[in-house]
């Protein structure tokens, strides 16, 4: 028995001690920086075109890449405004190897009305040669910017998904505004450097209050205090999107934080923003339309990060979470959630009151199959990788 497992039974929400499914996960963590200042978000790319994939963060006031390799920080740009940096998202646009950067900036979210003192869009335009800095485009933005992806249509175009936290004037998650999600479309590469050449379109608006999202092909998964949205990043048409509601929900939503979409099409979620709730949904089974619940941990505090990957190489997703604030045992840290052939989930440690985990991200850094854990920590001020040496299934 091992005393640092813990059983999930599918459908319950209590927790007991029991057994491994198999083999343990093993990760071995390597602190990359032990300065961060803040490290409020995570990308990885090929920044340098060396086929490498390398960690990008947006710190408090600077964006810095870490190449592949040496992992030594490198400044791409500094003070892009006078608040703080939040997010930034990078993609290959023109299909010649390194990543293109965009980024969000102007870190204000009380201020949900004067776009000047709350919120930026930029886009980073490397430089002609040399490391830096990279040059900034700004475009057109609505205040309180929180997070951005780049997202393929169903064409196979990227586009720039930008996600508010708070609708054009609302206060405390409400107001009569929702959260306009805002699809930027680059011109070609010879006008990237020109904010007229961008196309912005607003998608949706059907949360008042959101935090994160992510995206399954074509189509966006956008967690916010009224449920989940599905929506198509082509599909700009009006109408409430929401596939997760608490009327459609067993028992009801609490509103949502951090928000994955599994292969296997379960919705992994962090409920309500900086919550305590890990939670999965599941559609009935021959109930469409209706959301089974089940509650994997309340115990998180600040809950603020979340992965869905299959890094144990077994064929089946496992959830990865993290939190910022000390939990009920004084402590900060990663957990990864496994399912087993029984369908009960059980936890694993990753990270044991090192890590106050601001964002995390998963991607195999050293080309052996197996993906790593990337998070930046905000009160322990930090960046590590945790290297995946877990044995791999007989």
């Amino acid at each position: 028995m091992n005393p640092r497992s813990c059983l999930i039974a599918f459908g319950l929400s209590s927790l007991s001690v029991a057994g491994a499914f198999g083999g343990e996960p093993r990760f071995e963590p390597q602190t990359l920086d032990p300065g961060v200042e803040i490290g409020y978000g995570l990308a990885i790319g090929d920044v340098d075109g060396d086929g490498k994939q390398d960690i990008l963060l947006a710190d408090k006031s600077q964006y810095v890449w870490y190449r592949n390799g040496d992992w030594q920080r490198r400044v791409l740009v500094d003070h892009v405004t006078l608040r703080d940096n939040v997010c930034l998202a990078v993609a290959d646009l023109d299909g010649d190897g390194p990543v293109e950067i965009a980024a969000g900036a102007q870190w204000n979210p009380g201020e949900t009305s004067d776009a000047s003192q709350s919120g930026s869009v930029h886009f980073l335009m490397r430089p002609s040669k040399g490391e830096g800095p990279w040059r900034v485009v700004t475009l057109p933005h609505d205040p309180t910017i929180h997070r951005m992806r780049w997202v393929r249509d169903a064409e196979g175009k990227n586009h720039l998904v930008v996600l508010p936290l708070h609708g054009i004037g609302n206060k405390s998650g409400a107001g009569e505004n929702g959260v306009q999600v805002s699809v930027y479309t680059p011109p070609a590469p010879d006008r990237w450097d020109d904010p007229s050449a961008w196309t912005i379109q607003v998608i949706d608006r059907s949360l008042h209050q959101t935090h994160n999202f992510d995206d399954a092909g074509s189509d966006l998964i956008i967690g916010g205090a009224e449920g989940i949205v599905r929506r198509a990043v082509s599909d700009a048409g009006s109408g409430d999107r929401r596939i997760i509601r608490p009327e459609n929900s067993h028992p009801p939503t609490k509103g949502v934080g951090e928000v994955r979409l599994a292969k296997a099409g379960f919705i992994a979620a962090i409920e309500p923003m900086h919550g305590t709730d890990l939670v999965l949904y599941e559609e009935k089974v021959g109930d469409p339309g209706q959301w089974t619940r089940t509650l994997l941990t309340d115990g998180l505090v600040d809950g603020h990060a979340l992965a869905v990957a299959d890094l144990l190489g077994t064929g089946r997703e496992q959830i990865v979470a993290g939190w910022r604030k000390p939990d009920a045992s004084g402590k900060v840290g990663i957990r990864l959630y496994q399912r087993g052939a029984d369908g009960a989930w059980k936890f694993h440690p990753i990270d044991d009151n090192t890590m106050a985990c601001e964002d995390l991200k998963v991607a195999d850094l050293d080309g052996d199959g197996r993906p790593e854990i990337i998070a930046s920590g905000r009160a322990t001020k930090n960046l590590i990788v945790y290297w995946n040496k877990s044995p791999r299934p007989q």
